[in-house]
């Protein structure tokens, strides 16, 4: 008789830049053969990875952390974060009234990522003591600022906007271009977390050996991705309208791997300010595989 295998654990994964190097294994032999035996992959936008997550059609997610429920349980070791600038969430904020952010009444945001927003409300609701409307609206800066006093981009239209600032500044104006993690670790003193590796407990079958196996998979990824940054540079050099140089800065020295304790001290911190102003509901603490 053949051997039994459990089944696979299905992974919704984001298609992003940022989380390259996390996914390192499951996109590059030898590994990738190996883990496709234990897990079917598949990739979405951070919200609808969530949500996959949450209703079940998926056991294993990197999830963005506004997302995170009692039921969940975080994967040691991994994470999408940022100890000081980013460069990928961005805020644009007209000249009209960049002087004083309290000023900012309307954001045009990008809703790709239901973090972003949180942390730009708790920023603005808790730091700032101003409740600026939040508009939904597809990442179009241009559009954007046409709208609303400020746009808020994420994840690589971030990046890319970055790049095209003049052409931007000349159809929609001047602005003030904030670095949204670089705020937040002014006013807090503690990393940017957007993402990690959030998982089904049940989905383990109560098995201690398989959710031992996980986090080795997904930390052997991380730490061959960390190895293999260049190699990424050149791949993603072609998929995305950016230079090689800024590629390579954002994996090198602007996104940061390892879930920490300062990393954790500042999920906590996020989780029960965007709780307080009501922009995420309670989370009474966080939970670790």
């Amino acid at each position: 008789m053949p051997p039994f295998r459990l089944p696979r654990l299905r992974v919704a994964a984001i298609d992003f830049l940022n989380p390259a190097p996390l996914m390192w294994d499951f996109d590059h032999p030898p590994h990738a053969e190996e883990l496709a035996t234990r897990y079917h992959l598949h990739r979405t936008q951070p919200s609808l990875c969530a949500a996959e997550l949450l209703t079940a059609r998926a056991d294993l997610g990197l999830i963005p952390i506004a997302a995170l429920t009692d039921q969940l349980r975080i994967v040691p070791g991994c994470t999408i974060a940022s100890l000081g600038a980013v460069r990928s969430i961005l805020l644009l904020v007209r000249e009209s009234v960049a002087a004083n952010l309290r000023n900012v009444r309307t954001i045009a945001a990008d809703t790709a990522s239901r973090s972003s927003v949180a942390y730009t409300e708790v920023l603005f609701r808790h730091f700032l003591g101003v409740s600026p409307k939040f508009q939904p609206h597809i990442a179009d800066p241009i559009a954007m600022l046409h709208q609303a006093d400020a746009a808020l981009i994420i994840g690589d239209p971030a990046l890319t906007a970055r790049e095209h600032q003049a052409e931007i500044e000349a159809a929609a104006g001047p602005c003030l271009w904030i670095d949204l993690a670089e705020l937040w670790h002014t006013h807090t003193g503690l990393p940017w977390v957007a993402a990690v590796w959030a998982v089904r407990p049940e989905a383990l079958d109560g098995d201690p050996s398989r959710a031992a196996q996980l986090i080795r998979d997904l930390q052997a990824s991380r730490d061959r991705g960390l190895a293999n940054r260049e190699t990424l540079v050149h791949e993603w050099t072609g998929r995305l309208p950016l230079p090689a140089a800024t590629i390579r800065t954002y994996l090198t020295e602007n996104i940061h791997y390892q879930l920490d304790p300062g990393c954790i001290a500042a999920m906590r911190l996020f989780r029960r300010l965007a709780a307080e102003i009501g922009a995420l509901p309670p989370l009474p603490d966080l939970h670790f595989l």
